[in-house]
């Protein structure tokens, strides 16, 4: 397995940075209700597209503020057999009334078959295409970090300068090792200078 960065080896960098998380938000905001929905899930979550494309309403805990997601690296069992993983994650409560309102989500979980129903029935490919036409829409330039990847690392990166502890943001993001999750401390730039400035007071 390669070893996840925040740079390529031509030094760009490879995740979104807090300009960038903004500008991608607003422009999902201008989104129709499915692409909007899914954007805004992969933002606040740091999910992957293929933990996306799982989500369904019966995961989704509108009185509790979570979304649940299955991780999708594989882990082992103290036998050796692979482990289903499920972690939930917390999200902001006028995002789960917009997705409550955009996919019905209250009213499919009193029906068994529409809450086990995927929220999100594409394929990877898909929603890649979907993310990258919302940030060129959100003047992200044509560089490594312009992808779903890019998100899911801004989200780590935007989580270690909040000062979220390692070990919370590691459950959020499905890390089997904490080793993983400690890539986001080595935050740069206007990242690096607001954690810089708690320090400074």
């Amino acid at each position: 397995m390669s070893e996840m960065r925040l740079y390529d080896p031509a030094g760009n960098r490879l995740y979104l940075n807090a300009e960038e998380r903004s500008a991608f938000l607003a422009a999902a905001r201008q989104q129709p209700a499915r692409d909007r929905t899914l954007c805004e899930t992969l933002h606040w979550t740091g999910c992957r597209p293929s933990e996306l494309i799982e989500i369904t309403p019966a995961r989704v805990d509108l009185s509790g503020g979570t979304i649940t997601l299955r991780s999708l690296k594989k882990r082992k069992d103290a036998t050796g057999k692979d482990k289903i993983v499920f972690r939930s994650v917390p999200v902001p409560a006028d995002f789960l009334d917009t997705l409550n309102t955009a996919h019905g989500v209250r009213e499919a979980q009193r029906s068994r078959k529409k809450s086990a129903a995927p929220i999100w029935p594409l394929s990877r490919v898909r929603i890649w295409q979907i993310v990258k036409g919302v940030m060129i829409a959100a003047g992200i330039p044509d560089a490594p970090h312009r992808s779903p990847k890019g998100l899911r690392h801004g989200f780590g990166v935007h989580a270690t300068v909040q000062g979220v502890p390692l070990h919370m943001l590691q459950r959020w993001l499905g890390h089997a090792q904490l080793s993983t999750t400690a890539i986001y401390a080595d935050a740069v730039g206007r990242e690096e200078q607001d954690i810089a400035a708690r320090m400074w007071g």
